[in-house]
């Protein structure tokens, strides 16, 4: 932006570091000043909603090569909608999705009913020609359905772990962090931050400290073990005594490291074993599970969706919750919210799940056999 507060026509929004406030702007000329109240998007609780919704407007705006919106005719609508319903994704080449088409011609739905009873575009612009950007009812259908997730058994995670190779330090530190991933049910955008001082493979728990750990809203909780087999718990505590007793690495060392890479004799980039410093991302993580998940002959899944198929145990009462503790996390909200209301005396409020801790050497089906019957 310069300096008379013109932005460029690609209308990105700015986000107020010192209040943490996303200001739109208000999109109506080719500059796309900023407004001085928020208007269409305000009903967007996070960023991501915000800039899609103005990414939304950008595409419009594009489409009709920036024209002044009080130019504006039921035309440019109609052949937006056939225009969007062209494009294809830039990451899988595939047409967009209806979900897609819904959320962009709703953005811009609520921009011009919002844009029709502003000064000066009342005679211009009427609050029906908002209506032009709707979806029809079938493609609105298919839009709203309710897909269910696709997520990993565990005993395709087994078998992942199962198949990755433990030569060197980088693949062992690979299969260790599938193995804690599914052991703990850590985003990874927390995993990549975790340093030696937040586990106690003794104990059994996971101390996610805001301070230090990037949490989801910046909270703070214990995630203790899950009872997921004794196989994948061995796999995290050789890694972790593997880096105390081995690598002679302090507490404030990453729990799991980055690659270190030098220029070789051959003047190229080459491996030279573990760095010890923390990913910048939770890309790299990303990579790795991708790369096993092939090399195992499996679809991709993302580590997110370990945290699903420990919600959908849970739901079926093959993994308990590992301590009566209060705990945050939105893994353990999935789960009560997979199975029904158990009997008993809670004492803590949200917690449904009252079997008592199975130890976090249980395999499941050694816990199924203790159980009798699903139970939240």
């Amino acid at each position: 932006m310069d300096d008379s507060g013109i932005v460029p026509p690609s209308c990105l929004i700015v986000a107020s570091a010192a209040a943490d406030v996303v200001k739109p702007f208000d999109a109506t000329s080719t500059s796309c000043r900023r407004a001085s109240s928020p208007p269409w998007n305000t009903t967007y609780s996070s960023l991501s909603g915000m800039v899609a919704s103005t990414l939304a407007l950008n595409r419009f705006e594009t489409y009709t090569r920036f024209r002044d919106f009080k130019a504006f005719h039921i035309a440019q609508a109609k052949g937006f909608k056939a225009h969007l319903s062209e494009q294809r994704s830039l990451r899988s080449k595939d047409p967009l999705s209806k979900a897609t088409l819904y959320a962009t011609l709703s953005a811009l739905k609520r921009f011009f009913l919002w844009l029709a009873g502003q000064p000066g575009y009342k005679s211009r612009i009427s609050y029906s020609d908002a209506d032009y950007f709707n979806l029809s009812a079938k493609d609105t259908r298919i839009a709203k359905t309710h897909r269910d997730s696709h997520v990993p058994t565990l005993e395709q995670i087994r078998h992942v772990i199962r198949t990755m190779p433990a030569t060197t330090e980088i693949e062992r530190r690979d299969r260790a962090l599938i193995a804690f991933t599914i052991l703990t049910g850590a985003r990874d955008g927390a995993i990549a931050s975790l340093k030696l001082k937040h586990i106690d493979i003794d104990q059994g728990w996971l101390d996610q400290d805001a301070r230090q750990v990037k949490t989801k809203f910046s909270k703070s909780f214990t995630t203790w073990f899950f009872p997921v087999g004794h196989d994948i718990r061995e796999i995290v505590v050789d890694w972790v005594r593997y880096l105390r007793q081995e690598k002679l690495w302090g507490l404030d060392d990453p729990l799991f490291p980055s690659t270190k890479i030098v220029v070789g004799d051959t003047r190229h980039f080459e491996v030279s074993g573990l760095d010890c410093k923390h990913w910048s991302s939770a890309g790299p993580i990303r990579t790795i599970f991708k790369d096993a998940f092939a090399a195992a002959g499996l679809p991709y899944f993302n580590p997110h969706s370990f945290r699903k198929t420990l919600a959908l145990l849970g739901g079926q009462g093959l993994v308990p919750e590992p301590r009566p503790r209060e705990c945050t996390d939105d893994i353990f909200k999935l789960r009560r919210c997979c199975a029904a209301p158990a009997s008993g005396d809670h004492t803590r409020a949200g917690h449904g799940i009252t079997s008592p801790h199975q130890g976090a050497n249980a395999d499941v089906d050694a816990h199924r056999n203790d159980q009798d019957g699903p139970e939240k």
